[in-house]
């Protein structure tokens, strides 16, 4: 009695230590299947050349926002400067009589505001409308000329979207293709395509993102630029009637 006691506790104690070691097993296996699947993990730039084709004229894209933006950026913040006295000093010469002087004094500050109010100068012994139309007219040829290229960023706004949208046709003709050679729908099958389509029009979504927030950031500079050279001429024309009052 007292052996059979002893032998079925054995086989109790043997069964678990098969158990605790089967689990063992098992957590040391799934251990190492998440660390296989860890160094797996797709690195970014071979994620990018599974768009496909269209990735090339879209990476030319975002490198040609990318110029346009830091261009204008850096010519728009240039032509904001000016100095904070200019109209007083202009104020000061005119009424001095120091005409060259002020001339030359606007030249030297050479900013879209100051060569504005240079041409008003030039003007000066006209009659005021002729002054203003003159200030206007160079007024609008100033801030076009820090407006140069922004429609480029508009353009690509536009076109990177699209481009990332046939870059997802093409992965769809690529599914379908894979599935009529293979004649099988796995995931292994379809994943190609899968890949482009949605890589490329992911980039093409980001790219147009970028240009169009960079076009309407630079448009807001450029419309503040054109509200300070607007009311420098105001302020001007408000200095050459002061005398008829």
């Amino acid at each position: 009695m007292l052996l059979g006691i002893l032998l079925q506790a054995g086989a109790v104690a043997d069964s678990n230590g098969t158990v605790t070691n089967t689990g063992i097993t098992s957590a040391s296996g799934a251990v190492t299947a998440a660390a296989t699947n860890a160094q797996e993990v797709i690195s970014p730039l071979s994620l990018v050349l599974k768009g496909g084709w269209v990735m090339i004229p879209l990476f030319l894209f975002l490198l040609l926002a990318i110029y346009f933006a830091i261009e204008r950026l850096i010519i728009i913040s240039k032509a904001r400067k000016s100095d904070a006295n200019l109209m007083h000093n202009v104020k000061d010469y005119i009424l001095n009589g120091k005409i060259d002087t002020a001339r030359e004094y606007c030249r030297s500050v050479n900013s879209p505001v100051s060569r504005t109010i240079e041409k008003g100068i030039s003007r000066l012994g006209k009659p005021t409308r002729e002054v203003s139309e003159a200030m206007e007219t160079h007024g609008r040829v100033e801030i076009a000329r820090v407006e140069k290229n922004l429609h480029y960023l508009s353009l690509i706004a536009r076109i990177a979207p699209m481009l990332g949208f046939i870059g997802t046709i093409a992965g769809v003709v690529t599914i379908f293709y894979d599935i009529s050679l293979s004649g099988d729908i796995s995931i292994k099958t379809i994943s190609g395509g899968l890949y482009q389509k949605m890589v490329s029009s992911g980039a093409g979504l980001v790219i147009g993102v970028i240009s169009f927030l960079f076009y309407h950031l630079l448009n807001s500079m450029v419309d503040g630029l054109a509200g300070k050279v607007e009311r420098a001429s105001l302020e001007f024309l408000d200095l050459i009637n002061e005398p008829e009052k």
